[in-house]
């Protein structure tokens, strides 16, 4: 029984035992503990209601990934605010101690952590606007794929290759950016095709629109079209204008296809597809 008491008593000293001081906050074992157990609560139990209402709650109202991704988040850095204001309230914790700390930081920021606030600004900005979002398909700078998510600090973008490349998002708010998918997801794609000057161009034109028409990636509304671009140096030179909204993010899949097609259908038709040719004429001076 002593030593029962012995232990209850040890442990309520250890407990209550001063760590260090922070303003006119003094730091026990105690503090310390309850302050890490509710953050990791806090940060917890947010992620968990964000995924909540991003993958259950928000498809029921037919939201876009984007947009729900967007709001969930936004939710989150609310609920994490709140929640650290109630964490520092109930522990005891001086308000102005975080003052100080705060104060540090900016310190930090100044020798060295300018970037890591540059890109969480530049998430804020991002979420807000909206003009990149989840599932959009981006191209910036030599990178090319799908947005997978947004975070504080940077955007995971997943290639054709099923590369995952995590780009800092004030990238893509001070770097120019191709969005595939900022309205729609249907893009017109254009695909050069040459021929002989033999050929008539109303009959390459009609073969071009059949092998589009015959491609189940490619949407008859708009409809295909052909321009005769120019007379080339050895070739009829053509466009083949598709709409697709299935291979807006694999448009070199579509152009393989189409091609394929196309290289079919001219040997049916025979069709002359031209070389580059060249006229040498060989001067000779008489001595």
């Amino acid at each position: 029984m002593v030593s029962f008491e012995k232990a209850v008593s040890w442990l309520k000293t250890f407990w209550n035992t001063e760590l260090f001081s922070l303003g006119e906050t003094t730091f026990t074992f105690k503090i310390f503990f309850l302050l890490i157990f509710s953050l990791f609560l806090l940060f917890y139990l947010t992620a968990k209601i964000r995924n909540l209402l991003v993958n259950k709650i928000f498809p029921r109202y037919n939201l876009e990934i984007g947009i729900s991704q967007s709001i969930g988040t936004l939710l989150r850095y609310i609920l994490i605010i709140l929640g650290l204001i109630i964490i520092f309230q109930t522990t005891g914790i001086d308000l102005s101690a975080i003052g100080l700390l705060i104060g540090a930081l900016g310190i930090g920021i100044g020798f060295g952590l300018q970037n890591i606030v540059n890109n969480f600004i530049s998430g804020i900005i991002i979420l807000f606007e909206r003009p990149v979002k989840v599932g959009d398909r981006i191209e910036i700078e030599n990178l090319a794929g799908n947005i997978v998510s947004i975070s504080a600090r940077s955007t995971t973008i997943i290639t054709n290759d099923n590369i995952a490349v995590i780009v800092p998002n004030s990238d893509l708010v001070s770097t120019r950016v191709i969005n595939w998918s900022h309205n729609n997801r249907s893009v017109r794609l254009n695909f050069p095709v040459g021929v002989s000057y033999k050929e008539d161009p109303e009959k390459i034109r009609n073969i071009l629109i059949e092998v589009a028409n015959e491609n189940p990636g490619v949407l008859q509304t708009p409809p295909p079209d052909v321009l005769f671009e120019e007379f080339g140096d050895s070739s009829l030179n053509f466009h083949l204008r598709v709409w697709t909204d299935e291979y807006s993010d694999k448009p070199k899949v579509l152009k393989s296809q189409l091609y394929y097609a196309i290289f079919k259908k001219f040997k049916e038709e025979n069709v002359e597809i031209p070389f580059p040719q060249r006229d040498i004429h060989i001067k000779s001076e008489k001595l």
